[in-house]
């Protein structure tokens, strides 16, 4: 059932829009639209906005059931969901459970698919100018992206969240390779998790097949 949410247009970018409600809360609405390699290669996907919102509904609500908090408020059962705003940090939040994508371009000695002996987490700046460079916990710290404190316990929330994703997976059948996270803080200073979780920002196989974007990146059309 559409939504009457209304807002003021603040931001489009590859494959959302965001609109502004009030003080407290933003519409997230998914595009059908699917890109790679930074928006060089971009087809229409109809449908796909709906099921990017449903995946990122169901990851979050699952996430809420161990106590993870999280911006969604919620659905309105298409392409848009209901969030509360944040102070957002620049950084993308990678975790990686199997050798795999950009990790074998910097260390080609380790082999494709190799289950590392404890899940890796690694973070980017937020840049698509930039590409997303690989930067330091120091990095942070020095740029006063956050404190700390506030990256240890960032680092603490991704791996209990990789925890978590990665049992459900297992009871599906299914193998959770790496996902993207991004945080920000709210009005009270709580960190909490936002932005989606779909197959746009999760690799994820069942019997050695891909079920999200990486098809798209070999090749494959939308």
């Amino acid at each position: 059932m559409a939504s009457n949410w209304v807002g003021e247009l603040i931001y489009e970018g590859k494959a959302k829009r965001v609109y502004r409600v009030n003080d407290e809360l933003l519409i997230m609405e998914f595009k059908d639209e699917v890109t790679a390699f930074d928006g060089a290669r971009k087809e229409r996907a109809p449908g796909k906005g709906r099921l990017a919102a449903a995946q990122t509904v169901f990851l979050m609500r699952l996430l809420s059931k161990y106590g993870i908090r999280n911006h969604l408020v919620d659905w309105d059962g298409d392409r848009k969901i209901l969030v509360r705003g944040l102070r957002m940090i620049p950084i993308e939040v990678i975790v990686r459970n199997y050798a795999y994508g950009s990790f074998l371009k910097r260390m080609p000695l380790v082999k494709p698919m190799t289950r590392f002996s404890k899940p890796l987490v690694e973070f980017h700046l937020k840049s698509d100018e930039l590409h997303d460079p690989l930067i330091t916990t120091d990095d942070i710290i020095e740029a006063g992206l956050t404190r700390q404190e506030q990256l240890n316990e960032i680092m603490g929330i991704a791996l209990r969240i990789n925890e978590i994703l990665s049992n459900y997976m297992v009871s599906r059948g299914l193998t959770l390779v790496d996902f993207k996270l991004e945080f920000g803080f709210d009005k009270s200073g709580n960190l909490v998790l936002a932005d989606e979780m779909s197959g746009d920002t999760m690799r994820i196989l069942i019997n050695g097949r891909h079920l999200d974007k990486e098809l798209f990146r070999r090749g494959a059309s939308a």
